[in-house]
């Protein structure tokens, strides 16, 4: 009988701090995993699922340095195979590594800092499907920049917010949302770049900052978004701005990463200091806001420790700014 088991486990080296999924045709299986060692010298392996045994190894890992705890981790985002094999990484500088059969080379070093005094840290950042010769990454420097991978140049570098900067996603060609320790999600339109609108501000929990943003590719009238310390999960339609069209609570702990799924756009993973990934089978509403609190996930998993996966969650904030000071003694 074909073992087809539904979990599968990799016991990495190192704590682990962020993940990516590879989208490449030839390579769905394969992860990334960054480290969260508490020095400058830090590691990012790269995964394999054995179809044979259905389990990850480390038999045929790559293995690369990487300066600092990366903040996030991104493959070149299409399954096209002709397109070529890198990774982006996050952290004191956006980077490109080029991926080789036995190894993984240095390709591109982007730094936005350059007409200012001190670096920034990088804290995460977007690349595309529908336009991967762009990238856009934010700061905590309240910057956000959008990058031309082909040019290896800024093409626009915009003041965002009030505060630090935490996470930003693409909604379409030329259209973003970003989160901030201000509290509040902000869309920017590359066409009138000295605007934003403020679609939702968490002001009624005293400008609590927000720390994740999930813009839904397949359906992008609506955006998830998760508070510092919260367990909820706010869902926001762009076309009733200012008030969450629901929020999903049964969480009994801070959520720390939300994804869309990429295939069915109403299905939304959370996951949180309470040791569950919930999957929710979020409903599309054409009114007025909902409260959510009826809505259960349609399948969960538990562990036996918090799931952090790549958030920017309490501890990751705590990381974010020692970043910033060690760059601003180096």
């Amino acid at each position: 009988m074909e073992r087809r088991p539904g979990v599968f486990t990799y016991d990495a080296q190192w704590p682990i701090y962020a993940l990516g999924w590879s989208a490449r045709r030839d390579k769905k299986h394969r992860l990334a995993i960054g480290s969260f060692l508490e020095e400058h010298s830090n590691k990012v392996e790269l995964v394999q699922l054995n179809q044979d045994t259905f389990d990850y190894s480390n038999g045929s890992a790559l293995v690369f340095d990487h300066p600092y705890s990366p903040t996030k981790l991104m493959f070149f985002p299409t399954e096209d195979t002709l397109n070529p094999d890198i990774i982006a990484t996050s952290g004191d500088y956006l980077r490109l590594w080029e991926i080789h059969e036995d190894r993984i080379e240095l390709r591109t070093l982007l730094d936005g800092n350059k007409d200012s005094e001190f670096d920034s840290a990088v804290t995460s950042f977007d690349w595309p499907e529908f336009d991967p010769r762009r990238v856009v990454a934010c700061s905590n420097d309240t910057t956000c920049t959008i990058w031309d991978l082909e040019k290896e140049a800024v093409e626009a570098q915009l003041v965002a917010h009030d505060k630090e900067v935490y996470d930003v996603s693409w909604g379409g060609p030329g259209v973003f949302a970003s989160v901030s320790a201000d509290g509040s999600v902000r869309v920017f339109d590359m066409r009138d770049k000295e605007r934003s609108t403020i679609i939702y501000e968490n002001s009624r929990s005293g400008s609590t900052p927000l720390l994740r943003l999930e813009w839904n590719k397949a359906d992008p009238k609506v955006i998830a978004t998760v508070g510092m310390d919260s367990n909820k999960v706010v869902i926001l339609d762009i076309r009733f701005p200012a008030y969450p069209l629901m929020e999903l609570r049964r969480h009994r702990g801070s959520v720390n990463a939300i994804a869309w799924s990429p295939h069915v756009g109403r299905q939304l993973c959370s996951v949180g200091d309470d040791s569950r990934a919930f999957i929710w089978e979020v409903p599309v509403a054409e009114g007025r806001p909902e409260s959510g609190d009826d809505i259960e996930p349609v399948m969960w998993y538990g562990t036996t420790a918090e799931i952090i996966q790549d958030s920017l969650g309490r501890a990751d904030v705590q990381q974010l700014q020692a970043l910033r000071w060690a760059l601003r003694a180096v």
